[in-house]
């Protein structure tokens, strides 16, 4: 068996699109397949915590917006600790700390509402910056991208946060923080992603 895996070549790579929204997020590719699709439902109605809407495009080399991404999100809660099956009590009933969400196919825009993350501890101690994690496929991605949205007004947090300081430029550390507005008496974060060019959104390998 051994010699005969020796002789099989690499399979080759593709990109998620087209039918990436129809697999994942088929609803919003007007498919009704599922009573209930994963993902659209981040910190549902009993999390505690600063209720906040975040916005934004996907922008190729050539600075247009991509309008067949899908994002995949993951963040803590209020209080900074994540949802997991096995200590389901540590955060409030209903809080996924996960979503899924797709770019408007016409605009490329695309926004969901959840509640601001706190500060969260890592394994090895050191305490991070409210953050969002973000993974990022669309056609012309081979393979999908992370990144991490941490917030414009949380300076002090910001300052100390251990991955942040990874990043050896400040200009390219801006690449990662959302700009905070109002609208209609909503806060809102600005965050868009750059996937080429100048001011290229920093990614992570993970």
């Amino acid at each position: 068996m051994r010699q005969q895996l020796d002789y099989l070549k690499e399979t080759p790579s593709q990109t998620a699109g087209p039918y990436v929204h129809i697999g994942l997020a088929p609803g919003a590719a007007g498919f009704d397949i599922y009573g209930q699709e994963l993902g659209w439902d981040i910190a549902g109605p009993n999390a505690k915590g600063e209720r906040i809407r975040i916005e934004g495009t996907v922008i190729d080399g050539m600075g247009s917006p991509i309008k067949d991404v899908l994002l995949e999100a993951w963040q803590a809660n209020a209080d900074g600790i994540y949802a997991h099956r096995e200590h389901p009590g540590d955060v409030e009933e209903g809080f996924r700390g996960w979503g899924r969400i797709i770019t408007d196919f016409e605009t490329g825009e695309w926004a969901f509402e959840t509640i601001k993350p706190g500060r969260v501890t890592g394994a090895d101690g050191k305490v991070m910056a409210p953050h969002i994690t973000l993974w990022i496929v669309a056609r012309g991605i081979n393979v999908g991208l992370h990144t991490r949205l941490y917030f414009e007004d949380e300076t002090d947090a910001n300052a100390t946060d251990p991955v942040i300081n990874l990043i050896e430029w400040e200009r390219r550390r801006k690449t990662l923080l959302a700009r905070r507005t109002e609208r209609d008496g909503k806060t809102i974060y600005r965050f868009d992603v750059k996937l080429q060019g100048e001011d290229e959104t920093v990614f992570f390998d993970i």
